[in-house]
């Protein structure tokens, strides 16, 4: 199969290493796959502020830079709704519509598609696995904790045969960071109470490390902890999963 790998502009500009840890993991699977240097913005900043309509160009844009692949993986839960949900093009909208079924989020793609159940590695830290709310709630990576219904989690059923890697229980295992794109902006405030609250239940918990598959709520996390002067670090689960990969 041929996978277009769709790296977020934040996690482009702020973390590239993110994005070397998802292309070396999914080449470690046994996947072909190329990185398109025309890529740009999904368009999702404008869609969630109300400004659908100036994202035209971004679909256009996306079309003609992932229409080749047989399949298009990104370590991020929220750019890939987006996506699923969004991507329209008047006179491609055929093309459009099969290209929304074949985006997928990195975890997604390596245990739906792969058939991938575990990854054998060893990681020997305490870690606190967030679960964002897109990728939960949207792409339904994981069960609602609110849900009367067997529990599943993509991430951690991945995480849970690394050596070494204790993986903690929280209080509240799906709440929200507070992140929410550019709610964080307009409502700074409430933004970043959330973010100390989610982070109060890791710290609770002894974690070295808050793991998760969207680098956004992560970068909001990691800022309240600097803030903090906090030990924690974080880190994306594609470098966990990448750097504890035995072949």
């Amino acid at each position: 199969m041929k996978i277009g790998l769709f790296i977020p502009c934040y996690v482009n500009q702020f973390y590239p290493k993110v994005a070397i840890a998802t292309y070396e993991l999914l080449q470690k699977l046994g996947c072909t796959v190329e990185f398109p240097l025309d890529q740009t913005c999904c368009g999702q900043p404008m869609a969630n502020s109300g400004y659908e309509h100036l994202t035209k160009g971004c679909d256009k844009n996306f079309i003609d830079n992932f229409s080749p692949y047989d399949y298009i993986v990104c370590p991020s839960g929220s750019c890939v709704l987006h996506v699923k949900e969004h991507l329209h093009d008047e006179k491609r909208e055929e093309l459009a519509f099969k290209m929304r079924k074949s985006v997928f989020e990195l975890t997604e793609f390596i245990t739906d598609v792969l058939k991938i159940t575990e990854i054998e590695g060893s990681f020997p830290h305490t870690v606190g696995m967030h679960q964002s709310c897109h990728g939960q709630r949207g792409l339904k990576l994981s069960q609602m904790s609110e849900l009367n219904a067997p529990f599943f989690s993509k991430p951690n059923q991945l995480l849970s045969k690394i050596r070494g890697l204790e993986l903690v229980s929280l209080s509240r295992k799906d709440e929200c960071c507070g992140f929410g794109g550019t709610f964080c902006v307009t409502e700074e405030a409430v933004s970043v109470k959330m973010g100390q609250d989610r982070i109060k239940d890791h710290k609770k918990q002894g974690v070295e490390y808050i793991t998760g598959g969207d680098m956004s709520c992560l970068m909001h996390l990691e800022g309240i902890l600097k803030r903090q002067e906090s030990d924690i670090k974080i880190i994306h689960i594609a470098e966990i999963l990448n750097s504890s990969y035995e072949k």
